[in-house]
C-alpha cells in the first residue's frame, strides 16, 4: 500500500510527513513525497526563465525533498518525486492516481491558531476535485506513533451506510478501535434534531448498514457517542478525543461520483477539529470491497456528515 504525501519545505509539509509516519506504520504502507514545480509556461509571471533556471530549481527541490525524506525514520520505506504543472492539486491527484496510493496526505495551512485547521489554497481544490481519499494534519501535528483510534462521523441523511462501510473497512484493516459519532447542536437557528434522534440513527445505521454484518460488527471494538453543543462547532468541542485520534467523514451530495466535495457542515466540523481528518470521495467503496471480498458492495452516496435535517 502506497500514501502520497503534499509535501511542502515549510511547518505544513512536516505536519503531512509526521501524520503520514503515524498511519503508515499502522498499515505497513510505503510513503510517495511529491512535490509540484511551476511549470514552464509563457502564462508564468516570469517567462522566458533566465538561463539555467530549470537546473537551479530542481537542485533545490531535491534539497528539500532529501529534508522531507530525512523526516522518515527508517522503519518506513519512503521515496521522492518530483512533478511540474500549473496546478499543484492537480499534479497531486494524478500523481496519486498514477502511484495507486490509497490515500493523499496534505498538512492544514499554519495560519490555524490552537492547532486548528485552516484551509489553504491547495487543500481547498483537493477538498473539492480529490479521487482519492484525503487526508488533513492539523497544523503543528508532530505525533508519529501509530494511530490509536478511528471515529466515524456520520450524518442523519441517506448515504450514512457508505461512510460507515469505509470506517469498518479501515478500522478492521489496521485493528483500530472504532467510534461512531453524530454531532447535534442545538443553539438557535441550529437543527430540530434531538439527541435521542440521532442515537436512534446512530444505532439503526450500525445495525442494518449494507454490508456491515452482524458478525463483522461483533468483530470490532466499537463505541457510539452523539456529540451536543451549541453549535456544530461547541458539538465537536465537547467530544473527548484521544491523542492519535483521526475522524473520517464523507463528502457532500454536491460531488461528482468518485470525488470529493466538502460540504458546509464537514467545513466547520474541520476548523473546530483537534484530531486529522481523512475525507472519502462520493461512492466510494474500495475499502468496503477489500473488507467483504466475496459480497457485491452497492454503491451507496456518502453524503454530507453530521448536516441535520432541518
Amino acid at each position: 500500500m502506497r500514501y502520497v504525501v503534499g509535501y511542502t519545505a515549510d511547518p505544513r509539509g512536516s505536519d503531512a510527513v509526521n501524520l503520514a509516519v503515524a498511519m503508515a506504520r499502522r498499515q505497513g504502507a510505503t510513503l510517495d513525497l511529491v512535490m509540484v514545480t511551476p511549470q514552464n509556461s509563457p502564462y508564468n509571471g516570469a517567462y522566458p526563465h533566465e538561463a539555467g533556471f530549470e537546473t537551479i530549481l530542481a537542485e533545490q527541490v531535491g534539497k528539500w525533498l532529501d529534508e522531507g525524506l530525512a523526516l522518515v525514520p527508517e522503519d518506513i520505506p519512503a521515496q521522492a518525486h518530483i512533478r511540474s504543472g500549473e496546478s499543484e492539486a492537480e499534479e497531486l491527484i494524478a500523481a496519486a492516481e498514477e502511484l495507486g496510493a490509497a490515500l493523499l496526505i496534505i498538512g492544514g495551512s499554519n495560519t490555524g491558531i490552537f492547532k486548528r485547521f485552516s484551509i489553504g489554497a491547495v487543500a481547498n481544490s483537493l477538498l473539492h476535485a480529490s479521487t482519492i481519499p484525503v487526508v488533513l494534519a492539523p497544523a503543528g501535528y508532530s505525533r508519529t506513533e501509530p494511530i490509536t483510534r478511528l471515529t466515524c462521523a456520520l450524518g442523519t441523511r441517506a448515504g450514512a451506510e457508505g461512510v460507515l462501510q469505509s470506517g469498518i473497512a479501515m478500522a478492521k484493516r489496521r485493528s483500530l478501535p472504532l467510534r461512531l459519532v453524530s454531532l447535534v447542536a442545538v443553539g438557535p437557528g441550529e437543527s430540530t434534531a434531538t439527541v435521542e434522534d440521532a442515537k436512534k440513527h446512530l444505532l439503526q445505521v450500525a445495525a442494518t448498514g449494507d454490508g456491515a454484518s452482524a458478525d463483522v460488527l461483533d468483530t470490532l471494538d466499537m463505541e457510539i457517542v452523539v456529540g451536543t453543543g451549541r453549535s456544530i462547532e461547541d458539538a465537536v468541542d465537547n467530544l473527548k478525543w484521544k491523542k492519535g485520534e483521526i475522524l473520517l467523514i464523507g463528502s457532500s451530495r454536491l460531488a461528482q461520483n468518485n470525488s470529493i466535495f466538502l460540504g458546509s457542515t464537514a467545513n466547520r466540523i474541520l476548523r473546530a477539529l483537534p484530531v486529522p481528518m481523512i475525507v472519502v470521495p462520493r461512492n466510494y467503496v474500495l475499502q468496503a470491497k477489500e473488507l467483504f471480498p466475496t459480497t457485491e458492495i452497492p454503491v451507496i452516496d456518502a453524503e454530507e456528515i453530521a448536516e441535520v435535517e432541518k
